[in-house]
Formats: C-alpha cells, sequence, structure tokens
C-alpha cells in the first residue's frame, strides 16, 4: 500500500519541482545575427526566400541584419527590408548608413517583440572610407525594456577604425543604464583582435560562453573565421549558439537563445 501511495505521489512531486515559481520564470529570446550580402548567395542569385526561410526555421525572435539594401540599381529598387519583414512575418526597422546606386544602404533588425523606438549613431570615421553606424532599437519584452543594438564594422586591415567604434559601441551600452543590452553584428573582426578584448571588457560573448566549436562565419565553404557576433549585457543568460548552414550570403548566419529573467 505504502509503495503505491509513493508511486502516485512521485510524478507530483516530480512537477512541482520543475516548475518555476511565480515571478522567477525566464522569458526565452531567440536571437540572430546575418550578413545578408544584399540578398544575394554563393550562386549569383537574389533570393530573399530562402534568408526568411532561415530565421523562419529558427523561429527568431530578433533579427540583426547587415548589408541591407532599399532602392538600389543592382537589386531592382527592390525593399529589401520590407520584403523581408513580410516573408518572416517580423515588423522591421531599417538604418541607413550611406545612399548607394539610388537607394540606401545600411543595417536592419527584425523583431517578434513591439518596436518602442528607434536610433542610428554614426560611428567616427578614420580616413577615407565607408561610413558606418550603429542602429539603436528598443524593445518591449513582455513588460520589460531591452536595447537591441546593430552594426557592421569598419573591414579594412587597418584596425583603428574598428578600435575606435567599439569605444563608441561601449558608451552606448554605459547610456543605457539599468536597461539589458544586446549587442550584434559583422565585427570583420577575429577573437585575438584589440576590439574584441575591448568588447570583453563590458559584454559577454555568447559564443564564448555556450558556444561548441571555434564559431567560424566567413567564408560560406570551408570557414577558418569567427567575424559575427552576438553580445549580452548581465542581465541575460546564454542557452546556446549554432551557425547555421547556408549559401544565401557570403556570411554564415549565427543564432542564440538567450533567457531573460522576469523582473
Amino acid at each position: 500500500m505504502l509503495r503505491r501511495l509513493f508511486a502516485l505521489l512521485l510524478p507530483l512531486a516530480a512537477t512541482a519541482a520543475t516548475t518555476p515559481t511565480p515571478g522567477t520564470a525566464a522569458v526565452p529570446v531567440r536571437v540572430m545575427c546575418y550578413n545578408i550580402h544584399h540578398g544575394e548567395g554563393l550562386d549569383g542569385r537574389l533570393d530573399l526566400e530562402r534568408i526568411a526561410a532561415l530565421i523562419k526555421a529558427q523561429k527568431a525572435d530578433l533579427v540583426a541584419l547587415q548589408e541591407v539594401e532599399r532602392g538600389t540599381q543592382r537589386t531592382q529598387r527592390r525593399d529589401l527590408p520590407a520584403e523581408l519583414a513580410q516573408l518572416t512575418g517580423l515588423d522591421v526597422r531599417f538604418a541607413r548608413n550611406i545612399p548607394y546606386q539610388g537607394g540606401e544602404y545600411g543595417t536592419a533588425v527584425l523583431s517578434r517583440f513591439p518596436i518602442r523606438r528607434v536610433a542610428h549613431h554614426a560611428l567616427k570615421m578614420v580616413g577615407q572610407g565607408e561610413q558606418r553606424g550603429v542602429q539603436q532599437v528598443w524593445i518591449d519584452i513582455h513588460g520589460t525594456e531591452v536595447l537591441f543594438l546593430n552594426t557592421h564594422l569598419d573591414h579594412r586591415r587597418d584596425p583603428a577604425e574598428r578600435d575606435r567604434s567599439v569605444t563608441e559601441i561601449r558608451d552606448l551600452v554605459a547610456a543605457a543604464g539599468p536597461v539589458p543590452v544586446i549587442v550584434a553584428g559583422d565585427f570583420n573582426a577575429t577573437p585575438d583582435s584589440p576590439a574584441i578584448a575591448t568588447m570583453r571588457g563590458f559584454l559577454r560573448d555568447v559564443w564564448t560562453a555556450v558556444g561548441k566549436g571555434p564559431g567560424y562565419t566567413i567564408p560560406v565553404r570551408q570557414p577558418n573565421r569567427r567575424i559575427d557576433y552576438i553580445w549580452i549585457s548581465p542581465h541575460f543568460v546564454p542557452a546556446q549558439m549554432n551557425v547555421l548552414a547556408s549559401e544565401a550570403s557570403d556570411h554564415l548566419p549565427v543564432s542564440a537563445l538567450l533567457m531573460l529573467p522576469r523582473p
């Protein structure tokens, strides 16, 4: 009789032990970062449907996209951010870094969560290069305001501009105060570079925390460098991060699962 009673009570005890206490449950947030090469894959085709399929397969909540164009000649004057929003069912905000081919070239953020406000920070240039920027998007995640930063840093061999840019990102994060922050982007810098060392001084590299292997993101075939990152403030708990296989761009996308504890 006692043995039978124990068998009946054991599942109830296990359920009670794994059920989060009210107010302590965490919100899962799936974040992607993808340099989409204006939608052009290794086959030379501009195909947004395969990019959208990747995003949908990951059930991404927040997506940082780089090399996004709107109204340019080489993309047939198409509005790439608007098309990706329609294909994925996510909200979108675009930030222009430069005018290009009669249109605009910059970054875009896709979000499943409500977007409260946006801003764009033009990074200071070093020498004659391309204007870069940091897209700032404030998101409401179940009542918690989160700042999502999206960037694409200088690609030149000289690291001077990248080294300066990350100090500006540090200032933007500091200005956010107690607000949880996620930074994602193509940093054009490997993990052993001074720019990435600076980033590690104020944010956590999700790949270093939970990724497996080298995390290379470029080139797509036989990748040998990691230059695409997702960074988090201490408010988040990283659960997993993966590099995804795709030839839809000249970069590999990365996807991370983060847990945001409820207030």
